[in-house]
């Protein structure tokens, strides 16, 4: 069976084409993407701004072009933070549905961890014990953890890299006092609920997924993607603590000359590091796994296992 799966994200928009039926893994076939930032274009309201929801609409009417002309027999279509938190989501929605004949599901936080929890539990295995996740989005952060598919812990937080981009860095680079306030106040948003995966016992793995947490580790020293999917890929703490002062340092252009960052993107690298850090830092974590696997495959993984429970 050949499935669409629009993915709306913080950063992007992603039209992924796959090959998939039960028991085997989802076999991409074709992948259309564009940036729509609805994370950094909200306006003071919290509302998505016109520029924005025009840039969804047509997105989102082209991607409908590509999957039919792909041949998809299904669309799977979803949105995570940036519509989700908008203060207009409804109308937004509404008024993609009217231009495009597409509903688009907005996904709660805990859905978000969930799936994402799903995919890489898959992709791990059983053997990788009691399991916990994070994934660094635009919008937020996700964490869940487990000894099973489903997560026993699942939740989400406001501390996406392209968030806390916009909100904290709105014309230039942070100055050290402005940097230690959103350390101080990232590592309280985290340290709040941590208890909660730490009682479920110590995880026997920990992984993370999502761009950031890849261009995190390819600055760090891991394969370049060129490589494939196959090859593992770590992030190290010590690693990426001493790489955390470079960073705050460099210029937007210097960001956007290091391996794994695209130009788009560089300006989030910051916000995403102290992410990355705290997250190892308050969960006693020397290293992350980097899983290639993530929401999108949690979505296709769990329609499978619905269709299959059908059939």
């Amino acid at each position: 069976m050949r499935l669409g799966v629009l993915d709306i994200g913080s950063n992007t928009g992603h039209l992924l084409v796959v090959d998939a039926h039960a028991g085997a893994a989802p076999l991409p076939a074709f992948s259309y993407k564009e940036p729509l930032r609805l994370a950094e274009h909200l306006d003071a309201a919290g509302a998505v701004g016109q520029a924005g929801v025009d840039a969804l609409t047509e997105f989102t009417a082209q991607a409908m072009v590509v999957a039919e002309e792909k041949g998809c027999e299904e669309m799977l279509a979803f949105a995570t933070s940036a519509v989700r938190d908008a203060t207009n989501s409804e109308d937004v929605l509404h008024h993609v549905a009217e231009r495009t004949g597409t509903t688009i599901e907005v996904l709660s936080g805990e859905d978000e961890a969930r799936l994402t929890f799903l995919a890489v539990r898959r992709w791990f295995g059983w053997s990788a014990g009691r399991l916990a996740v994070f994934d660094i989005g635009g919008g937020s952060l996700e964490i869940a953890a487990g000894a099973d598919e489903a997560p026993d812990v699942a939740w989400s937080l406001p501390l996406g890299a392209a968030r806390l981009a916009r909100d904290w860095f709105p014309a230039q680079a942070p100055d050290d006092d402005e940097l230690r306030a959103l350390r101080r106040r990232i590592r309280t948003e985290i340290a709040r609920d941590a208890g909660t995966l730490r009682r479920g016992g110590v995880p026997h793995r920990a992984a993370a997924t999502s761009k950031t947490f890849r261009s995190l580790a390819r600055i760090c020293g891991a394969a370049p993607s060129a490589e494939g999917h196959l090859v593992p890929r770590v992030l190290r703490a010590e690693d990426l603590t001493g790489w955390l002062p470079k960073l705050t340092a460099m210029s937007p252009e210097e960001l956007t000359g290091l391996p794994g960052v695209s130009p788009s993107r560089s300006h989030q690298i910051v916000p995403g590091a102290l992410v990355a850090e705290a997250v190892m830092d308050i969960f006693g974590l020397a290293e992350l796994e980097i899983c290639p696997w993530a929401l999108r495959e949690g979505v296709i993984l769990e329609r499978f296992d619905q269709m299959s429970v059908l059939g």
